[in-house]
């Protein structure tokens, strides 16, 4: 099996002040790994890490089998940041639009082909917004941007999403189907990071759990997660897990 995450002992700090220290840990192809932690604990820092968006001060990175810093498939890289369901709101684009976008690193210079916009129809389908496809982003509720991005990197063909906390800001309802989709994707083979602060949602959906507080707390699956004592370590008297059964 392919490991599409690798760090070994990393370390990064803002200034003098450790954000992540010492981790070890690997994702394999296929987890679906929930990074928990509570807030300000470098879980978003971590995901940078793993991505290449920031470099560590110690410590080694590979990504699908490569250092991170020589790392250069984009493609098959899926990411949704905090920040994406806002200000998604100011992309003057409509949705077929944006998730054409996901296929230029396919195309590059040449033009888009039949094959290429049947990938885009394919990806819209998958997320189940096709009829919102003339759309404009500016137009779209939080939960419906938020399958914008995952149409635009499905059609980039991405084998990896890495998602921070992307159902802030989005109801119940539109947050349980999203969840559903993200499970349907995993089944069909494409590996998944989740930064998300319910714990509860965490634990009923990841098969793998990484606790983190700076320093790592848990790596492992969710069974022997819930059964050890890295949340109380991690969070102190504030972590719980509470289940949600939908």
């Amino acid at each position: 099996m392919t490991s599409v995450v690798s760090l070994e002992n990393v370390t990064f700090a803002y200034s003098d002040q450790p954000a992540v220290r010492d981790v070890s840990l690997t994702v394999e192809e296929g987890d679906f790994l929930g990074l928990i932690g509570p807030n300000g604990s470098g879980k978003t820092t971590l995901l940078h890490l793993m991505l290449g968006l920031r470099s560590p001060d110690e410590g080694s990175i590979e990504l699908f089998g490569r250092p991170v810093d020589e790392f250069d498939a984009g493609e098959r890289i899926g990411y949704v940041s905090q920040q994406a369901t806002n200000r998604g709101g100011t992309m003057p684009v409509t949705v077929r639009e944006a998730v054409t976008m996901g296929r230029f690193a396919h195309a590059g210079l040449s033009r888009l082909t039949d094959d290429d916009r049947e990938v885009v129809d394919e990806a819209l389908e998958t997320v189940n917004i096709a009829e919102l496809a003339d759309r404009r982003i500016t137009d779209l509720s939080g939960g419906q941007r938020q399958r914008v991005y995952i149409a635009r990197a499905l059609a980039s063909e991405a084998d990896l999403l890495a998602l921070d906390e992307p159902t802030v800001g989005v109801d119940a309802e539109s947050r349980d189907a999203f969840y559903r989709l993200l499970d349907s994707l995993n089944a069909s083979g494409i590996t998944i990071i989740l930064i998300e602060h319910d714990i509860g949602v965490v634990t009923d959906r990841a098969d793998r759990i990484a606790c983190i507080n700076t320093e790592l707390y848990h790596h492992g699956d969710t069974e022997s997660f819930v059964d050890s004592d890295a949340l109380a370590e991690a969070y102190g008297s504030t972590g719980q897990v509470v289940h949600h059964h939908h």
